[in-house]
């Protein structure tokens, strides 16, 4: 079983700078894309920020020039790293990965998501 730990949301003023972290655990044998979603109240999840295994980083236009993605492969640790926050940024941010494991004797693929970190952008 392979598992996604998130940590590091919170509250934090219009402007400020915030963290995220999101650790994979688990009988892993090698992970691709590692990616951040969000959600707001009433609205759909949408993509922040990818970091594929191999590739260049994307992100969302909304956060483009202050979000920035990076992955820790030796460690099987992606970051996010939020400046310039604004009010709209107000979301659960979810770690979501695609990962092959190891169950019982046969390597699976699986699309695996965190448990999410609310991070609120308020004055």
């Amino acid at each position: 079983q392979v598992q996604l730990v998130e940590s590091g949301g919170g509250l934090v003023q219009p402007g400020g700078s915030l963290g995220l972290s999101c650790v994979a655990s688990g009988s892993i044998v090698s992970i691709s894309a590692m990616n951040w979603y969000r959600q707001a109240p009433g609205k759909e999840r949408e993509l922040v920020a990818s970091a594929p295994s191999g590739g260049s980083t994307n992100y969302a236009d909304s956060v483009k020039g202050r979000f920035t993605i990076s992955r820790d492969n030796a460690k099987n640790t992606v970051y996010l790293q939020m400046n310039s926050l604004k009010p709209e940024d107000t979301a659960v941010y979810y770690c979501n990965a695609d990962i092959t494991g190891v169950l019982g004797t046969s390597k699976l693929d699986f699309e695996v998501w965190g448990q999410g970190t609310l991070v609120t952008v308020s004055s």
